[in-house]
């Protein structure tokens, strides 16, 4: 009997998160198709009927965080989709800049884990990745008001983004925890300043 409509849908969201998991622990390229399907309880065989590349996979395993819920992962974190403006933006570099988000390697956003891998990937992950950071740059922009203008807005968006995904690639890299803790701690503050 062949599988639902919906059974497919489930085992190909399932791929992408066990995948998504795992290139956040190892990086693109020291996980196997074998580990990844191994991960999701399935065989080798099963990732052809959903992927024709691994690289198709890891475009998938960017895209889905743009729908992630800081607060399915951190439930304890102040996050409220609801809020708007500068006070969106504040919870969103709270939540980002958290020690729950810096600890969890597992659900790390894609910027802080992957930014070397997806420089030497090819195109369709680029755009994934790309376009991830539009929509945060573009969240944090909303933060600058009408008053600013798109340019500045758009400026203002990217730079807050650049400093909580920089702030968190430096601080995830560094071994020392009360420097970890000082580089997220002022990363943190700067993006506050430049909201308020």
């Amino acid at each position: 009997m062949p599988y639902t409509t919906e059974h497919k849908q489930q085992t190909r969201a399932r791929i992408v998160e066990c995948a998504r998991v795992l290139f956040n622990r190892k990086g693109f390229t020291e996980v196997s198709i074998d580990e990844i399907m191994a991960s999701a309880g399935l065989t080798r065989g099963g990732f052809y009927n959903h992927f024709r590349t691994k690289e198709e996979l890891f475009v998938e395993a960017v895209a889905i965080y743009q729908d992630f819920n800081p607060i399915d992962r951190w439930p304890q974190l102040d996050f409220d989709p609801e809020r708007c403006g500068t006070a969106f933006a504040r919870q969103m570099v709270d939540v980002y800049l958290s020690r729950e988000h810096l600890d969890d390697i597992e659900g790390h956003c894609p910027m802080i884990a992957l930014p070397s891998d997806v420089a030497r990937a090819g195109a369709g992950v680029k755009r994934a990745y790309h376009s991830l950071l539009e929509r945060m740059a573009g969240m944090f922009a909303q933060s600058a008001g009408a008053s600013a203008g798109a340019q500045a807005a758009r400026r203002h968006g990217l730079a807050l983004a650049a400093l909580c995904v920089g702030g968190m690639v430096l601080a995830r890299t560094v071994e020392d925890d009360a420097l970890r803790e000082e580089i997220r701690a002022a990363a943190r503050s700067t993006a506050h300043d430049l909201i308020d």
